[in-house]
């Protein structure tokens, strides 16, 4: 029988941010979505120039104070061999923080009802549709981030804001879904 201690996992995986491929932490015990001053400028290097302000709030992490810089709005495309999920998020972006990943807090699980599922196939969806699983790092092949960049993006929208609602989407071959894009 495996140890409690040693049956745990990260919730990683991976994402699109600002047309780059990426990692995200879900963190359900994180208060707010952030992301750390120096592994931002790796990824997006004139981040400076598109924070908004933030006053008046401290931020700890466990017992540390925070200093927070200011938040990034920013796209997350969540890469599915389905159709990809794009969802706007606000980071907190932090002075101090020395995490490696773009950091999903617990106020996004919220605003867009992710669900963790910690079973023996470890999964997460994004809101009422609950066949689309989305799948933590290391993870069977859905698709590749790389393969994001060559995706019809009025097909992606098509899929994310429609066809994802309707039971016929199961359905359709990707000749259909690209015939309804067309449209």
């Amino acid at each position: 029988m495996e140890k409690g201690y040693a049956a745990g996992n990260f919730c990683i995986t991976e994402v699109v941010i600002d047309n780059k491929p990426t990692k995200r932490l879900i963190d359900p015990g994180a208060f707010c979505s952030c992301v750390g001053k120096s592994f931002l400028k790796t990824c997006v290097p004139d981040f400076e120039n598109q924070l908004l302000p933030i006053d008046g709030i401290k931020f700890n992490s466990a017992s540390n104070p925070m200093k927070a810089l200011g938040i990034l709005e920013t796209n997350v495309i969540f890469p599915h061999i389905h159709g990809n999920l794009k969802i706007t998020v606000e980071l907190v972006v932090m002075e101090n923080c020395s995490s490696n990943h773009f950091i999903l807090g617990n106020d996004y699980l919220i605003i867009y009802e992710i669900d963790l599922h910690s079973n023996k196939d470890r999964y997460f969806t994004i809101g009422e549709n609950k066949h689309q699983k989305f799948a933590f790092l290391p993870f069977k092949r859905q698709i590749t981030v790389s393969e994001v960049a060559s995706v019809n993006l009025e097909l992606e929208i098509l899929r994310s804001e429609q066809l994802n609602e309707a039971e016929i989407s199961l359905h359709l071959t990707d000749s259909q879904e690209n015939e309804l894009s067309a449209l």
